[in-house]
């Protein structure tokens, strides 16, 4: 109970931005008066909290502000992507301290492994912060994983990753702690600590990368699911009469809405004005982004290829949104900048017509605030969560 008050309090503190005073925090948290003290003497002389000035709000003494001391503790964020791997240092509240990013290399699981530690060691060590004050490593890695015993299980963009045990590996290669977590709950972790909604906020993510995905926050709180693999989508149909998919299905989201399937279907569309077809990541890349240029330039062909993506997209969305009955939608992930325009002119009214609650409400659709590192940024919130907020289940005695 005592380290869950101590959560409160501290998140609490976060989440005001300008601090608050201990009479404030009393009010805010229900905590008694005695129990702010305390905990408030902790986290002083533990250094996560400095006194901040004082306020005089009539009569009595001045308020005495407390405010986060945000170096006072850092994590680092890591995302897995089968082309680019991103890199962030965060301090406790949440800001990027440094930034890194490298082409992921090729598929075997050993180098990749070594690149993540050598860039990790080369971030902290171009920050100059001492390690002693960073909590531990996440990493957003696409799913399946075995989140019990940290390993990645055949995610179906990085061929050769049968069962390796990334966290137990990484750790031992860097020497710090590692919390193993899917891209798309990453993503929903970090929307949380960046937007600061309330408490009852919930949303559905649609994670827009080399694969999509999606996770979902309840009560301001990421859901995981039984066995924290929340969110794979992939062979959900939206496109009936869509191209075959592996599973034995047709039109399925992993081949109508991922980038490879856009492009492919630009390249039908005649958009590059050549025969040539892309298939390794680099070039579906390179290829994904001339499109979205295109579209911007007001090319025909371009915007129409996207419209129908943001029209397979939006089935998708539909189906996930009239089913669990949240918020509000956001979309966020490495292609999203490049898809924003074009999906949020397209979508929302196609979702509205779509929704099963629009007599009761209209369903906002937003961007992530927190820009295309959303995944890297999220793996590194997901370690300062450990740290600062608090959670029921945390008050569960073991069995």
């Amino acid at each position: 109970m005592g380290d869950f008050n101590q959560s409160v309090i501290l998140e609490a503190i976060r989440q005001s931005g300008e601090g608050l005073s201990r009479i404030e925090l009393a009010t805010a948290t229900r905590l008694s008066a005695q129990t702010v003290t305390n905990i408030t003497r902790r986290l002083l002389e533990g250094g996560f909290i400095r006194e901040a000035g004082r306020t005089i709000n009539g009569p009595g003494k001045p308020r005495v502000t407390l405010r986060l001391v945000a170096d006072s503790r850092f994590a680092v964020g890591v995302h897995l992507d089968p082309a680019l791997m991103t890199f962030v240092l965060l301090d406790l509240s949440g800001a990027i301290v440094r930034r890194l990013s490298v082409r992921t290399p090729a598929e075997d699981p050993h180098r990749i492994v070594e690149a993540m530690a050598t860039t990790i060691d080369a971030l902290i060590v171009g920050s100059g912060v001492d390690r002693s004050r960073i909590a531990g490593v996440g990493v957003a890695a696409p799913g399946p994983l075995d989140v019990e015993k940290g390993t990645v299980i055949d995610p179906p963009k990085l061929v050769g990753w049968h069962r390796v045990p990334l966290r137990e590996v990484l750790a031992e290669a860097t020497g710090l702690p590692v919390v193993l977590e899917k891209d798309t709950t990453s993503a929903a972790v970090g929307e949380l600590w960046t937007r600061r909604e309330s408490a009852d906020d919930s949303f559905v993510f649609v994670y827009l990368g080399t694969g999509i995905g999606a996770a979902l926050a309840r009560d301001g709180e990421a859901v995981r699911g039984s066995t924290r693999n929340i969110g794979e989508i992939g062979h959900i149909i939206v496109d009936p009469d869509g191209p075959s998919c592996s599973c034995g299905s047709r039109g399925c989201v992993e081949v109508v809405c991922t980038p490879q399937a856009i492009v492919e279907r630009a390249e039908r569309a005649g958009v590059f004005g050549d025969d040539r077809r892309a298939s390794d990541v680099a070039t579906v890349h390179e290829r994904f982004s001339r499109l979205c240029e295109r579209a911007a330039e007001c090319d025909d062909a371009a915007v129409e290829v996207l419209r129908q993506a943001a029209a397979h997209i939006t089935v998708l969305t539909a189906a996930l949104t009239n089913m669990l009955d949240v918020d509000r939608v956001v979309f966020g992930g490495p292609f999203w900048a490049r898809l924003a325009d074009v999906y949020l002119r397209e979508i929302p009214a196609r979702l509205d017509r779509a929704s099963a609650t629009r007599a009761v409400r209209t369903l906002p659709v937003d961007g992530t605030v927190v820009g295309d590192d959303v995944g890297a940024v999220g793996a590194g919130c997901v370690v300062l969560d450990s740290v600062l907020s608090p959670r029921a289940s945390d008050l569960l005695l073991d069995s």
